[in-house]
């Protein structure tokens, strides 16, 4: 069977709830070449919602079902947004992959679940195209974590028949990709990305992110500190794993500061920084280290963080995926649209050697646009 050829577009809000990434791409078995793409923020009093029930917070029904129908709407208004920026209809897109957002993901309990709202019946209507979403829990229905899932896509375009790769992705959450010459791919996620130093900047300065590193290049980055974050079990842990806000979150962080609570705001956030580099890192070695570490994802763009790569990954290229023709802040919004692709063409989109699922599979539900009858 071969890919349904032509053009698809990919929604993506992650775990930074940065906002919406909407990505129009052609799509083939050859290629996947990204036409045009839109970022649409989140409401901040949206997105304090969304954080609430992210991190545990008690909520109702009501209000699950309320910012299930309103991220429907953002999606479907933004995918609009960017038909209307290009010219197109909705006849000349064969279908939308629709992540949607994260409110919980729960892979090691005795009953395992993932939760991603957006409604994508909503996201159908509005737009007057096939829809795919739900694209994790076919996975865990096998046995598997349910993340990551860019990694198929990864190798799909970023393989390379002799050299040793690594693909990194920093969004709120970071995880890697092995790409290894006649080696299964592996792929999981090593811990937090951009989401703790968001978090800290947020509650320090009111910014959404630390632009460029540059308030963590002023502090000093506290051993101690460094060290208790890094014996946490879930960086000892062997993969396949994946994790989230409801693991690496407010609350994580403040068990470990009240040990340490004379540290100056700036020296947190350099030791936030160094954990996502260092955790990185450690999984690089482990992976087998690799000739080019190819970063993608928000955290690509903090030019610090990238430094640290380097400085702690010698003899390695560290350098960002769009220097290979991906763009990195679209890269997973792509990867759900050539993952929709999959699925409307019946092909498994998953990776069991990446999950730990019994098989690979097809992904995701599909939500049939309305055929008008002329």
């Amino acid at each position: 069977m071969m890919i349904k050829s032509g053009r698809y577009i990919g929604v993506m809000s992650g775990t930074s709830l940065d906002g919406v990434d909407v990505v129009l791409a052609a799509i083939n078995d050859k290629f996947v070449a990204e036409q045009a793409s839109l970022s649409a923020s989140f409401p901040i009093e949206l997105k304090k919602r969304i954080l609430n029930i992210c991190q545990g917070q008690e909520t109702t029904l009501s209000e699950l079902g309320k910012i299930d129908r309103e991220l429907g709407t953002i999606y479907a208004n933004a995918i609009n947004q960017l038909l209307q920026q290009t010219g197109l209809s909705s006849e000349d897109i064969i279908a939308i992959g629709c992540h949607g957002q994260t409110v919980w993901h729960e892979p090691d309990s005795e009953t395992p679940f993932t939760m991603q709202i957006g409604d994508n019946n909503r996201v159908a209507a509005l737009t007057g195209i096939t829809t795919i979403g739900d694209f994790r829990r076919r996975d865990m229905a096998y046995g598997g974590q349910g993340a990551p899932l860019v990694p198929a896509f990864h190798l799909a375009v970023l393989g390379h028949p002799t050299e040793k790769r690594i693909v990194l992705n920093i969004g709120g959450i970071a995880n890697v990709t092995a790409l290894l010459p006649n080696a299964y791919v592996k792929g999981y996620d090593t811990g937090p990305g951009n989401m703790l130093m968001d978090t800290w900047v947020w509650r320090n300065k009111q910014q959404a992110y630390d632009k460029d590193g540059e308030w963590a290049k002023t502090g000093t980055v506290n051993q101690a500190l460094l060290n208790m974050m890094l014996n946490d079990g879930y960086f000892k842990r062997s993969a396949p794993k994946s994790t989230g806000r409801e693991y690496f979150n407010m609350q994580w962080l403040e068990q470990h500061l009240a040990h340490f609570q004379l540290l100056s705001p700036e020296d947190v956030q350099a030791t936030l920084c160094e954990l996502t580099a260092v955790s990185i890192v450690d999984q690089v070695k482990l992976c087998g280290g690799c000739e080019r570490l190819i970063v993608c994802g928000g955290g690509a763009q903090n030019k610090f963080l990238m430094l640290r790569l380097a400085t702690l990954l010698p003899g390695i290229e560290v350098a960002p995926s769009d220097k290979y023709g991906l763009s990195g802040d679209d890269m997973e919004a792509l990867a759900f649209a050539w993952l929709a692709a999959r699925t409307i063409s019946g092909l498994s989109g998953s990776l069991a050697s990446v999950t730990g699922a019994s098989r690979d599979s097809v992904l995701g539900a599909i939500y049939p646009a309305n055929i008008d009858k002329k």
